[in-house]
């Protein structure tokens, strides 16, 4: 019977090759779109998560009480961990780690120079975290101050293997000498931590005292709980940790799930508020709405041409066959077109996957591993299921006797029903073409809008080795690094900061003082140190006073605020006054008006350049525009005659500002391309339904020709309905665009606002398209020979 069916199926399917191409078209395309967005969305949900001790794997966090509100952080005092260890009976064990400010340091054997990402580790951290470490033993690989623990890829590059490897001498820095005491295999591709080797802890302590005091807070913290913990009460626990330690301290602590912290990693005042799993939960709607658009199409096409199978069901009815039967029958028939698109599909991702990577960043791969095998079958399924019920039960429900008069007419449940799924198709049509609009202006917005710095032809560096060195005769005005940099032809200027960027990546502190603060006052400033020039360098606007100028300066003991940070302090007249910063007293020579070092999301917050050149090691150079290459290549020049074999490792400021931005960029591309998927399914729905349309009124077509309808007269006949339908479905579509759009909006503090043409363009274009769509079929019913369409009825 099984095989008899399918029989059928094929046959019937063959027949009718439009119908059937079209299904499979639309079938395929929405498989293929909701099978990678499943392969990404598996990959988003298990990163961090392959960790052995997941469940009992927790990171410390810190609320800090401000004057903005609470402030939510994952760095802790740097002593915490080995504190909590000792102390807290909960914990199994506990790892703090520190990465570098700049992200990258050069490690060196022989003549070979590799840049690298470092981090340093307590002695703990393989017992923390699952590294699969190959070589050296995992309680003592960063218990020395002298180990380094590599990866087998950077083992490879430095010594050709990793046992070779072991033991061997590594220079860091051009200035330091560490022994490899373990290899670990790469860290996997779903890891939010990223490192190629590992330093001991106690060294990163040494070499910043400062560290060992409670009132720092710029490590992380990761504990192993032992099973049964109850969390709560831990967090309770330790919720007055600090304040214990440093009794004046407003820092709050508690853990959260490790693995959930690259998903949820967004707080607002102490509280969780979201993250990527925005992101997750966006395209998991967008695939199920392209799988449901789809289905549409299917549900459409087989009951428009209900009309030519009647009496086949008809017949099967008067010899014995059941309603179940038939009903089977036409379910196997959308189960059995599901599994082909699901063939085509598979066809698909494996063509569109590299691409697909490139877009979002990703590693994935079509692996036919059990887990993903049966998703994606549920999903084939689901597909069927959806697709063939409502035409299985409608077209089982026909009364034989009716069907074999020829007196069956359609209902207008049934053609209203029709109608109410092609409107759905393009009330999410005309969405996607709104969110596609809305998300490119404000990417724009942030291309374009004012950052109160010049971060154009802005190239930064790390000085390292001789150049680092060479900072302590710059500061008694002997030539140096950075003032040679100055004579390079195309430099148009050059200074230097403690930090990799101007942009994220900024120290913080609540530890300055003023006249007038009050002693509840708890402001956090963002803050950087900074070399000569280094304002000029940014471009940055001087409102108040004056920059850091060396012939002016009585002593480098200054500071300059921006706007935000005066006007929380409440200053009048700021110039000359002094305030108090970790203890010393810094005089205030200028004000730069605001700029935006953190992404758009956020308001500018306050601010504080601290002039320190001796402790600035990363150099940014700013370029003339058109002189980009040659002059970065004299830069990198005189960088390797200070230090040879070194690696010149450079981005441009622009690259930082960028990366502020991925998630919105990906949003911005994929919403594009899955926007014109779900048009084109819709499309091709509608094409099939127009041309079964013109089909079903052939002969009406060529009497009104006969009679004297123009080809125009016929076109508008057959496309007005179809036009009327998207017409409703733009009504329906504008409202609900603009909520979920200002819901997106909303998480920009600097935003655009949605106008009208955003609309006007989106209807026009849906409009548009379904003409063209609808007209080719209409035109060619219209120019038809009407003889012909007489003749053939």
């Amino acid at each position: 019977m099984l095989k008899n069916h399918f029989k059928i199926v094929l046959r019937y399917l063959l027949k009718d090759k439009q119908f059937t191409f079209l299904n499979l078209i639309g079938l395929s395309t929405g498989l293929a779109c909701t099978l990678l967005i499943y392969l990404w969305v598996n990959d988003e949900i298990k990163v961090d998560k392959f960790h052995t001790k997941d469940s009992q794997l927790f990171q410390v966090m810190a609320n800090q009480q401000n004057a903005e509100g609470m402030a939510t952080i994952p760095q802790t005092p740097a002593l915490l961990a080995d504190a909590l260890s000792k102390e807290m009976p909960e914990v199994e064990y506990a790892a703090a780690s520190q990465g570098s400010f700049s992200g990258k340091y050069t490690l060196s054997v022989g003549d070979k120079h590799i840049k690298a990402v470092g981090v340093y580790a307590s002695k703990d951290y393989f017992n923390v975290f699952s590294w699969d470490l190959l070589q050296g033993n995992k309680d003592q690989v960063l218990t020395d101050k002298s180990s380094i623990v590599i990866s087998r890829e950077l083992a490879k590059k430095l010594f050709n293997s990793a046992d070779e490897a072991m033991g061997k001498t590594i220079e860091w820095q051009n200035d330091k000498q560490y022994r490899v005491s373990g290899v670990f295999a790469e860290v996997p591709s779903n890891s939010s931590i990223k490192f190629d080797f590992l330093l001991p802890y106690e060294d990163f302590l040494d070499a910043n005292p400062y560290q060992r005091e409670w009132s720092s807070s710029d490590p992380s913290t990761y504990l192993v709980l032992k099973k049964g913990t109850d969390i709560e009460k831990f967090n309770s626990k330790i919720a007055g940790y600090v304040k214990s330690k440093l009794p004046e301290s407003k820092t709050t602590l508690f853990v959260r799930p490790f693995s959930k912290g690259y998903l949820y990693g967004k707080y607002e005042n102490g509280k969780q508020a979201g993250g990527r799993i925005e992101y997750v939960k966006l395209f998991s709607i967008i695939a199920l709405f392209i799988l449901v658009i789809a289905c549409i199409n299917f549900m459409n096409l087989s009951t428009a041409k209900a009309s030519k199978r009647l009496k086949e069901v008809g017949i099967k009815k008067v010899v014995g066959a059941s309603r179940a039967t038939l009903i089977y029958q036409f379910m196997i028939e959308s189960m059995f077109m599901a599994l082909a698109s699901l063939m085509i599909a598979g066809i698909l991702v494996l063509i569109l996957i590299f691409p697909f990577n490139e877009i979002t960043g990703k590693e994935l791969a079509l692996q036919f591993q059990p887990n993903v095998l049966l998703t994606i079958l549920g999903i084939t399924l689901f597909t069927g299921l959806i697709s063939g019920s409502y035409p299985a039960l409608y077209l089982s429900g026909f009364d034989a006797v009716t069907v074999l008069k020829g007196k069956l007419k359609g209902t207008a449940g049934e053609l209203w029903v029709r109608r109410g799924l092609v409107i759905f198709q393009f009330v999410l049509s005309v969405i996607f073409i709104v969110a596609v609009i809305v998300v490119y202006r404000q990417i724009e917005y942030i291309q374009t809008k004012n950052q109160g710095f010049n971060k154009d032809n802005v190239i930064s560096f790390d000085m390292e080795g001789m150049t680092q060195n060479n900072m302590e005769t710059f500061l008694s005005g002997v030539s140096s690094f950075v003032s040679e940099v100055k004579t390079i032809p195309g430099v148009v200027n050059a200074s230097s900061m403690d930090h990799g960027s101007i942009i994220g990546d900024y120290g913080s502190t609540i530890d300055i003082n003023w006249e007038g603060k009050k002693p509840e006052d708890r402001v956090n400033f963002a803050n950087i140190g900074v070399n000569y020039g280094m304002i000029e360098t940014l471009g940055m606007q001087v409102v108040q006073g004056r920059t850091f100028s060396r012939e002016l300066s009585s002593d480098s003991f200054e500071i300059i605020f921006n706007e935000a940070a005066i006007q929380m302090m409440g200053l009048k007249d700021p110039i000359g006054k002094t305030v108090k910063m970790w203890d010393q007293d810094r005089r205030i020579v200028g004000v730069v008006k605001n700029f935006h070092f953190e992404s758009l999301h956020e308001g500018v917050k306050p601010f504080a350049l601290r002039l320190e050149p001796k402790f600035t090691y990363r150099v940014m150079v700013k370029i003339k525009a058109g002189m980009e290459r040659q002059t970065v290549d004299r830069v990198g020049s005189l960088f390797q005659k200070y230090n040879p074999g070194f690696v010149f490792d450079y981005k441009f400021l622009d690259q930082d500002y960028q990366t502020q931005y991925i998630a919105e960029k990906r949003v911005a591309v994929l919403s594009r391309y899955f926007s014109g998927l779900a048009i084109l399914i819709s499309c091709l729905g509608l094409f099939g339904l127009a041309a079964f349309t013109a089909q079903r009124r052939q002969k009406e077509i060529g009497v009104r020709k006969v009679i004297g309808a123009s080809v125009g007269n016929v076109t508008m006949l057959l496309s007005k309905d179809f036009l009327k339908l998207v017409i409703i479905a733009v009504v329906v579509a504008f409202p609900l665009a603009w909520w979920i759009m200002n819901q997106w909006l909303n998480n920009f503090v600097y935003r655009i606002n949605i106008g009208i043409d955003v609309f006007v363009i989106a209807g026009g274009s849906i409009l548009l398209i379904t003409l063209i769509t609808v007209s080719f079929q209409a035109l060619k019913a219209a120019m038809a020979n009407p003889v012909k369409s007489l003749r053939s009825q």
